[in-house]
């Protein structure tokens, strides 16, 4: 198994950070690893951040002046990598999740937060390693194909319900 630090940064006050999200993510972080065959000790941080703070960075980043979901920056490119000297582990960029659309998402698709939180995880590792679905309908594809995959080797599978309907 890769050897894996993920950093997890709560940047926001609408959404409380449900229990569990943290070790979710990093599970999420490493099943991409390991599906991907990538070998070497890796670093990822991930921040939770407003509705306002995503638009700001997609409009300075992606020149789109709207609310989205999560943001992927990668540090890396044609599978090259920077390297933290202290670690050794190739440091692969950040993921930037809008908790509170998240949540919207998660609503509207009719699965649990922590699903959606975890499929957003897995398609932003996915860009961080090279893939990108905006590229064409195959690499879009591809993606989708993957992040299912990924997702059902964990255990949340798109097939599953996970609204909780006792109340």
């Amino acid at each position: 198994m890769t050897r894996l630090k993920v950093y997890v940064k709560n940047n926001q006050t609408e959404v409380k950070v449900p229990v569990g999200i943290r070790m979710l993510i990093r599970r999420c972080c490493q099943a991409v690893l390991t599906h991907e065959d990538f070998g070497e000790p890796a670093e990822v941080s991930v921040s939770f951040v407003s509705n306002d703070e995503i638009k700001k960075l997609n409009k300075i980043y992606r020149e789109k002046d709207a609310v989205t979901d999560v943001l992927s920056f990668p540090l890396g490119e044609n599978g090259v990598y920077d390297k933290n000297n202290d670690t050794g582990a190739l440091m692969l960029g950040d993921i930037v999740i809008s908790l509170d659309t998240a949540v919207k998402q998660a609503q509207m698709y009719g699965h649990s937060l922590e699903r959606e939180i975890g499929f957003l995880t897995v398609h932003s590792m996915l860009h961080l390693l090279g893939y990108d679905h905006e590229k064409s309908t195959l690499e879009e594809r591809i993606m989708r194909e993957k992040e299912e995959q990924i997702l059902d080797n964990i255990g949340i599978s798109r097939s599953t319900s996970y609204v909780n309907t006792e109340n």
